[in-house]
């Protein structure tokens, strides 16, 4: 509360009229609670149209398709640099609680990432749930990653200069690759994780619940509850720990930069995903922004600290493929 017993907006103000927008957008349709998965997606991608415009243009933009055990998926490789001869890569993949969003709501977010770290982007086209459940989307970008390491020079790639990445539900699955390939005989292809504003486990306390997680925030515990029946066959599949990686030995697994929203449900799972990391002799930089909601990177058109938070992946970025 300020002087005047009014409560203080816990946003930052270029934030709050990031998420006011969405409110507004969202407001022209019906009850999000009230329509099939294939509405909400198909309005998700008008109401996200704004914010994945602009940013940089790149060298090359190309979609292609890699193979996997479940068909071909498809990728978007942005490359921001067209006279290298290779370049490292970062294989990103698009959160939306394995239920939403695609590559053309995140375009922007991973170009910013490419022309701020010089680095090529790969997004991952995985397949949505609930009509594909835990573990396809895992076993597609298993498969996708190991066939982008081994054709690397193809795409210009250099493959030893790999990391994966990934918002929200896309940083669970960016964790649980690694511990997949991890656990493969040959050496781990990933140099690093970029891991934003992720989930890591379906269990979220009482007080992130009742605080951001409550109704009327960009995210809310109940939202994720939805996700969560949506990606899993079975309610105990949340134990596996590909699943919930928050629940897995993460010794050996690559260096990660883990990036927080103060004001957000999962804030607190990568608080103690960063620590579980540490613990387990694994490199973590960690950095939480004050003010900043869930999904708040897709505000850099209108926001200094998404910029900055972008600014701070590809410095990190960079220094890992120096």
């Amino acid at each position: 509360m300020n002087a005047e017993g009014v409560a203080r907006d816990p946003l930052d103000p270029q934030i709050r009229q990031f998420v006011s927008a969405l409110e507004r957008a969202w407001a022209r349709y019906p009850a999000v609670e009230s329509l099939p998965v294939a509405e909400k997606r198909r309005i998700a991608e008008i109401v996200r149209t704004p914010w994945r415009e602009g940013g940089p243009t790149m060298a090359t933009t190309r979609d292609t398709t890699l193979p996997t055990r479940h068909g071909p998926v498809r990728v978007r490789i942005h490359r921001p640099v067209a006279d290298v001869e290779t370049q490292p890569a970062l294989i990103y993949l698009h959160g939306g609680g394995w239920t939403m969003f695609s590559l053309d709501t995140h375009d922007r977010i991973m170009r910013e990432l490419a022309a701020r770290a010089a680095v090529t982007v790969v997004g991952v086209d995985y397949a949505l749930s609930p009509e594909a459940k835990f573990p396809h989307a895992l076993e597609q970008i298993v498969d996708a990653v190991r066939a982008l390491h081994g054709q690397a020079s193809s795409f210009g790639i250099d493959a030893a200069r790999l990391a994966i990445g990934g918002d929200s539900a896309g940083a669970n699955l960016s964790v649980a690759t690694s511990l997949v390939l991890r656990g493969a005989s040959t050496e781990h292809p990933l140099r690093g994780m970029l891991l934003i504003y992720g989930c890591y486990t379906n269990e979220i306390s009482v007080q992130a619940a009742n605080g951001f997680g409550a109704e009327g925030n960009l995210l809310t515990a109940a939202e994720m509850a939805t996700f969560w029946h949506n990606y899993l066959v079975r309610p105990d599949e949340a134990l596996d720990p590909l699943a919930a990686p928050l629940r897995a030995e993460l010794a050996g697994l690559p260096r990660a930069f883990l990036l927080a929203a103060q004001c957000d449900v999962l804030a607190e799972q990568s608080r103690a995903f960063a620590a579980k990391l540490c613990e387990a002799g694994v490199p973590a930089d960690f950095t939480e922004y004050p003010g900043a909601t869930h999904s708040f990177l897709e505000a850099i058109s209108v926001s200094k600290l998404a910029d900055r938070a972008i600014d701070d992946c590809a410095a990190w970025l960079r220094g890992l493929f120096r």
